[in-house]
């Protein structure tokens, strides 16, 4: 057996250790020590053992991880969800479907503080699936509403995702914030299509709501103003040099405490909450970088990623119809994985061959991201489709799916655009001072 094939079994059986239900860090892990023994005898797989876990976590780039992490509990605790879901319905919730496109929009805002898609959509869950319900919306249209809108906070900077792409490919952390951008408000406008198109076809599915007056509207514009100050500062400094992303983390966790404070949800109860939380989130996370560290230590060890460059050089496909398997391979293996464990397993394997493709590692970080998006609302295990049913009792998976499909072919339609136009990744980092 050569190592090649020894390294494609590898990822096989990490796949298959997942499908049975064993933590993705373990799978990784596990596979990783037992091929290096396999390679190398015990005493690679002990040097591997005692030296990856340090040197895959001691990095000080790492550090922007806890603090985006503690930014995003802070804002989920001062109930800034609820302030971004008024404003915005107060502009728009009075057309029809409104309040769900309200959702969408609160989501992209609140997935702009937060960064973690499983936390927008229970927070915009909890606001934003009572109120369509009162006024009668479709059950399938609301839950499907609030879910593909949780993708966003993937997407949108501050993206832990992004910032594990980063690390792994010694990507520009802030060059990969300020790409996002762009994609991001083309997938917020893109939702919103998907659900006036829907409610356009069938107008029960979302009755109309009564028109804010526009002194309320300006009322509640004003209760938001210092959230939308916070994003800017965030990645306005990125863009501008002030500071480095993370700096930048810092500066957005202080400012998330500071709104909380001011929003009276701080107090010795929340703080020890929100440092757990933290704490927990961050460890899981670290956990997870270690057992890819193992795994990709295995990896580069057979040679498979070298392998795929040259049967990539070699192919007769062109560029473009190997980043088309890419991103199909993405979104089949987001059918039945999480998009974090998704990005720590395949980047490594992957990564190689878009640099031999002389793909822009910026634009392909994107894509990758945007795909691994797509995986987070499409059964059997899309994430937010659970996160959204355990949000609302009584909701039942199957409404949820049924809903959902509009948005995902409102993703397709944002992954073509983007490869077919990278400029609209690439134009804002190459105007970055």
């Amino acid at each position: 057996m050569t190592s090649a094939v020894l390294g494609a079994l590898g990822f096989l059986a990490t796949l298959v250790l997942i499908a049975f239900g064993m933590p993705v860090a373990i799978a990784m892990s596990v596979v990783g020590v037992v091929g290096f023994w396999w390679l190398k005898g015990w005493i690679g797989a002990a040097y591997i053992l005692g030296s990856t876990p340090f040197e895959s976590v001691f990095p000080y780039s790492f550090s922007v991880i806890p603090l985006f992490v503690l930014m995003g509990v802070f804002a989920s605790r001062a109930g800034l969800s609820k302030s971004l879901f008024e404003m915005i319905n107060g502009f728009c919730g009075h057309m029809r479907g409104g309040l769900a496109v309200t959702a969408v929009g609160a989501s992209a805002l609140f997935g702009a503080i937060c960064g973690s898609s499983l936390a927008t959509v229970a927070t915009i869950g909890r606001v934003a699936l009572p109120e369509m319900k009162r006024h009668g919306y479709n059950d399938s249209l609301s839950a499907a509403s609030v879910a593909a809108g949780g993708t966003l906070g993937v997407l949108i900077p501050p993206s832990i995702l992004l910032v594990i792409y980063g690390l792994l490919t010694q990507t520009s952390i802030g060059q990969l914030f300020i790409a996002a951008l762009i994609p991001g408000a083309l997938a917020t406008l893109l939702y919103a299509l998907a659900v006036v198109i829907r409610v356009r076809i069938n107008p029960e599915l979302a009755p109309t709501v009564p028109r804010t007056p526009w002194r309320q509207r300006l009322t509640l514009l004003g209760k938001v103003w210092k959230v939308l100050a916070l994003f800017a500062v965030v990645i306005g400094g990125i863009y501008l040099g002030w500071f480095s992303p993370t700096e930048a983390a810092a500066v957005g966790a202080v400012g998330a405490f500071v709104l909380a404070l001011f929003s009276g949800a701080v107090n010795r109860s929340m703080l020890k909450e929100s440092v757990a939380e933290t704490a927990a989130l961050t460890g899981m996370i670290f956990f997870i970088l270690i057992g890819a560290g193992l795994f990709n230590y295995f990896l580069e060890s057979t040679g498979l990623p070298r392998l795929l460059i040259d049967l990539a050089e070699n192919s007769a496909l062109g560029p473009l119809a190997i980043l088309i398997i890419i991103l199909v391979f993405y979104i089949v293996l987001g059918c039945f994985m999480d998009s974090m464990s998704m990005i720590l397993l395949t980047v490594p394997l992957l990564a190689p061959v878009a640099i031999g493709l002389d793909f822009n590692m910026v634009w392909f970080g994107i894509l990758v991201v945007t795909v691994a998006e797509i995986g987070l609302i499409t059964p059997p295990i899309g994430m937010n489709l659970f996160v959204v049913q355990a949000t609302a009792p009584g909701l039942t998976q199957s409404t949820v799916v049924r809903g959902i499909l509009p948005f995902i072919l409102a993703d397709v339609v944002r992954i073509v655009l983007l490869v077919a136009f990278p400029f609209l990744v690439l134009w804002l980092p190459m105007k970055m001072i």
